[in-house]
């Protein structure tokens, strides 16, 4: 069973930065494609940034030039660092790990494995 632990949510100003965490098991990190996904209330869930393990990555059009998403090989995490943030960036994010079929236009495809989220707010 795939184990994928959320941390460092929180609430920021607009503008601001967070740097989430999404730790889990040394064999699920080297071999599938991770994302992160957001869901606001009232919306449905969205695809954020995926990082195939060779290296590439996809973002969403909204948080293209903000955000950034890396893998930290020695603590087995996907990051998500999230720079001059939006009130409309508001949402419980998600981490995702999958097998490693890419897409170029949506990232990670395929059957995804999910953590518990983390709560993001971001206030005017």
């Amino acid at each position: 069973q795939v184990e994928l632990v959320e941390s460092g949510g929180g609430s920021v100003q607009t503008e601001g930065s967070l740097r989430l965490s999404c730790a889990t098991s040394e064999s699920t990190f080297k071999d599938s494609c991770m994302a992160w996904f957001r869901q606001a209330p009232g919306k449905e869930r969205e695809g954020v940034a995926h990082s195939h393990p060779d290296g590439r990555t996809i973002y969403n059009e909204s948080v293209k030039g903000r955000f950034t998403v890396s893998r930290d090989t020695a603590n087995n995490s996907l990051i998500l660092q999230m720079n001059s943030l939006k009130p409309e960036d508001t949402a419980v994010y998600y981490c995702a790990a999958g097998p490693q079929i890419w897409s170029s236009r949506s990232g990670c495809l395929g059957k995804k494995s999910w953590g518990q989220g983390t709560q993001v707010t971001v206030s005017s």
